[in-house]
């Protein structure tokens, strides 16, 4: 079926590909591979939570090598369309037939049109996009750019996390990850998320040279909400001393919050806004840096002071266009909204048995839920009891005592009583086996 430049980003039929190659690997040889190949530690992981390889997905859903299919309330953020939607799966078709990869040389379309999509939808005056493959990236374009206007201080948060590349490593505040890679970019400090005075003693003390980066809610921190108004004194601060502020969306933007950005609750503009996870539409990887114009002025001057080969590929963009275009056909914010209001309120009429015994906390903003326990072995325990049901979640990287939920915004009913009745006998037995 030919798709048409004004059709690229709605449903059609996608025509089913030959059987891949790895649908006729076993299990113990994926196991094999991994060790001998990608890493020891992977490996065992894999084979903690039960050897299988996923193999194909659709919607809300995962399917394995030995069979099964697992509803999945993770994907760290990915997801917000579901795996594999029809509309992103029939642009990205479209682009590979046409053109899936650019030359660098010439202008790009589709990278253009995307750009516009996104701008379209991001706070008033962040309208220069810096289209990049990872959130990551994302980061260290940020950081970069904030040094191109003398702000080689960096602010973060205590359990922020930023990715792992160098300098996002270094305003990733978890020493885990940091240490082995010391030193890192000079002159990073870290403040109390939540914390507008100790933020402002940082800035005082840095005045107009530094660079703020900050989460509207902290996911990885284990889903970390700040009071009420902290972003508005955070860019308030940013103002009064000079600083540029980076707002960083990577997990919360794109309807995650139940909001296109988790800004918009206060109506704050940050001077560069990181964009990633939902804009691949669960199909292609990329991600972007947004900026005012005169935040992005150094780059928009020199178009080769920042580049990446594989940056604002046809392909990749495409997926963005057309995740982009389906949320706004679909409505997916505001069902998005709706949808994690009864979760979340779901969540904590499953876990009310069992606070204080086990379950010290739940809470949540739109489908970014976080469940946080009495102890750190009860998320593993957890974890590992809703995957054997089929119900695939993730633990949280900077909060250990957290299990992060992050479903898509295309889960039915049917889906949502199965998670519901699937978590209440996981937490039952988990329960048990705390207690013995």
């Amino acid at each position: 079926m030919t798709i048409s430049p004004d059709t690229a980003d709605v449903p059609v039929p996608v025509p089913a590909a030959a059987a891949p190659a790895h649908e006729t690997t076993t299990p113990t040889d994926t196991l094999d591979l991994y060790l001998r190949h990608i890493g020891s530690g992977r490996a065992v992981m894999g084979r903690v939570l039960g050897g299988m390889a996923e193999v194909r997905s659709e919607g809300p859903w995962i399917h394995t090598d030995d069979g099964r299919r697992l509803l999945d309330f993770g994907g760290y953020g990915v997801f917000i369309l579901g795996h594999r939607h029809p509309a992103v799966v029939a642009a990205v078709h479209r682009q590979i037939d046409l053109h899936p990869l650019a030359s660098r040389v010439f202008l790009e379309p589709v990278a253009a049109r995307a750009a516009q999509a996104l701008a379209a939808h991001t706070p008033p005056g962040l309208d220069f996009v810096h289209f990049v493959n990872s959130g990551a990236e994302a980061t260290e374009a940020a950081l970069k750019l904030a040094r191109a206007h003398g702000r080689n201080a960096i602010v973060t948060t205590r359990k922020g996390f930023h990715g792992k590349t160098l300098g996002a490593l270094s305003v990733t505040a978890n020493t885990t990850y940091q240490a082995p890679f010391q030193p890192l970019l000079p002159d990073t400090t870290q403040v109390a998320y939540g914390d507008a005075a100790d933020l402002k003693q940082a800035l005082a003390a840095r005045r107009d040279r530094a660079c703020v980066i900050v989460e509207p809610v902290q996911g990885e921190g284990g889903v970390h909400i700040p009071e009420p108004g902290y972003l508005t004194e955070v860019t308030a601060l940013c103002r009064e001393f000079g600083a540029l502020l980076v707002v960083d969306e990577i997990q919360t933007g794109l309807g995650r919050l139940g909001t296109w950005w988790g800004v918009d609750a206060e109506g704050v503009r940050p001077d560069m806004l990181l964009v990633g996870k939902g804009l691949s539409g669960g199909v292609v990887p990329v991600a972007a840096m947004v900026a005012t114009a005169e935040a992005y002025a150094p780059f928009s001057r020199d178009p080769y002071l920042h580049t990446s080969t594989f940056g604002a590929s046809p392909i990749a963009c495409a997926a963005a266009l057309a995740a982009v275009r389906t949320m706004e056909r679909e409505d997916t914010v505001a069902r998005a909204a709706g949808l994690g209001a009864r979760i979340l309120a779901g969540v904590r009429e499953t876990c009310a048995p069992y606070r204080e015994i086990l379950v010290q906390d739940v809470r949540g903003r739109g489908l970014l839920v976080g469940i946080e326990f009495t102890e750190e072995r009860a998320v593993g325990e957890l974890l590992l009891e809703l995957i054997a049901r089929g119900v695939l979640v993730n633990h949280s990287l900077n909060s250990t005592r957290v299990l992060r939920l992050t479903p898509p915004a295309v889960v039915e009913d049917t889906a949502l009583d199965l998670f519901f009745s699937t978590l209440a006998e996981a937490l039952h037995v988990t329960a048990a086996h705390m207690a013995g």
